[in-house]
Formats: structure tokens, sequence, C-alpha cells
């Protein structure tokens, strides 16, 4: 077995763990953790002898290096973060781009991720969806991204920290308007609570904080329909400044709420047409 291995592990319950991760995590040459402390107590639940070393975002450079240089002599590296799917709001993305350029195999161990668990039983929209990660902690940061996200009608899934959670669900409230939302706290584990109501309610009820990690998901925007001589004037404009039908149909059917096919077809019947020619 060689190359680096992207393990997930479990986000609470640390039965939630696959054969195939175990197996790894006992057989590679070097384990690199976020945390190992937490990472010991899932490998001694399961009898993995295995030594973790740390990788976190201050030595993350050095500990790349170490990888590299036992990839190179046709060993296996392993990483795990504190709980669920590495990379996903966790360290790491320095340490896969530095393997893929090296020219190194990547593999993937996939398992427990508290982005699809949450999205999976908050009863919204699936598919597509957007995965924020943690919101800015600059309230002029944060409502920029907000900003831009406003319209889209993907569904949301976004992590915050319990001390937050409170005040970012009263800003989505006013920033994005009475939406549909879950809050999915402690997935998996003993005191796990999923909450589906509006964001303003959930604001109110998760006011002065919570405990544990939180998974918040949001309903996207609904779909807002134009008229037919403004969707073809956004068109033409569009035909003018040289786009093509297919790009056309992308930006106006996620603007507008009109279907991407609906855009497309409209956008070659106006392609063909022909200017008037002056009397």
């Amino acid at each position: 077995m060689t190359g680096l291995h992207i393990v997930a592990t479990p986000i609470g319950n640390l039965e939630d763990v696959t054969l195939r991760a175990l197996r790894v995590l006992a057989e590679v040459d070097l384990l690199l953790a976020e945390d190992t402390r937490r990472t010991r107590v899932l490998l001694d639940r399961h009898g993995v002898k295995a030594r973790p070393i740390s990788l976190h975002a201050h030595n993350e450079k050095s500990r790349i290096q170490r990888a590299l240089n036992v990839l190179a002599e046709g060993g296996s590296v392993a990483l795990v973060s504190d709980a669920g799917t590495p990379l996903i709001s966790d360290p790491g993305e320095r340490l896969v781009a530095a393997a893929v350029a090296a020219g190194h195999a990547v593999t993937s161990v996939p398992g427990a991720s508290a982005v699809l668990g949450a999205l999976a039983i908050a009863g919204l929209q699936t598919v597509p969806f957007i995965f924020v990660g943690f919101l800015p902690r600059r309230a002029g940061a944060r409502d920029a991204l907000l900003a831009d996200l406003r319209d889209r009608r993907e569904t949301l899934v976004l992590f915050e920290s319990p001390r937050r959670v409170g005040t970012t669900l009263a800003r989505l409230a006013e920033v994005l308007g009475p939406r549909p939302a879950c809050v999915a706290r402690e997935l998996t584990k003993l005191h796990e609570q999923v909450v589906r109501e509006s964001l303003a309610e959930l604001a109110r009820r998760f006011e002065s904080g919570a405990r544990g990690e939180v998974t918040i998901v949001i309903g996207g925007a609904a779909p807002t329909r134009v008229a037919a001589v403004d969707l073809d004037q956004e068109i033409r404009a569009g035909i003018a400044a040289g786009e093509g039908a297919r790009e056309i149909a992308a930006r106006l059917s996620r603007s507008t709420g009109v279907s991407r096919r609906e855009v497309y077809n409209r956008a070659l019947a106006l392609a063909r047409r022909k200017p008037r020619s002056a009397p």
C-alpha cells in the first residue's frame, strides 16, 4: 500500500468508521492527525497500534516535507482530521496539492461527514447545494459573502461555533429573509439535536448560543420570474457581448428563475433573427 490516503473518521459516534479506514490507519508508514489526542481515542477504541503525529495550520509546512520523504521512498501516508472528512474546513489542502504535484497517488477513504449528514436530515432540497464552511468573523466580509449568496437558489450548508450561532442566525435572517432552515447540533453524539424552523425562529431559539458542533442548513432563495420582454433584453445584451447560448442560459437561469432550457432555446431563436433593415 503506497501513496497518500485521506481518511474520514467519525464525527461523534466512534462506531461510524469503516473497516477499510481502520485497515489503512493500521498499515500506513506515517499517520498525520489534526489532533493526536482525539485520534488516539479512536485508535485505542478499535485496537489500532499506529502512533499519530500532528499536522495542523502551524506545522503543516514541515509535516508536508516529512510526508513527501516517506512517499518518495515508496511508503504510505494517511491524513485524518479531528472528525469527519479531512480538508472540509480542516487542514490538509497544501499536503494534498504537494503530493499531487510530486506525482504521488492520492486516495480517498470516505466515511462520515457533518455536511452530508446534516443535509440529508434537514428536510430541505439536497441537490444542488453550496457548502460555505465557516462564515468570516469580520462583519464586513461576512455580509459581503451573504450578499453574494442571497439570490442563490441552492441549499446552503455552513458551520458555526456554538458561541456565535445565535448571532449568526439572526444576521442570516436579516440578510436572506424568511427561509426554512435546520440547525443540526452534536450529530451522532449522545445529545444530538436537530431543529427545523425558519431562520428567525432558530435565531430566537439559539439566542444564548449552543453547546457542541453546529451545522446549519438553509433553504435556497425562491425563484423570481421575469417578464418575457425583460428576458429578451437580457439575452440580446448577452449576445451583443459575445456570449454563447449556453453561457447566457446558465447565467440568466440562476438570476431569473427561468429554466436553463427555456433561456437556451430563447437565446438560439433570438440569435437566428436578423435585424430589420432601415427603410
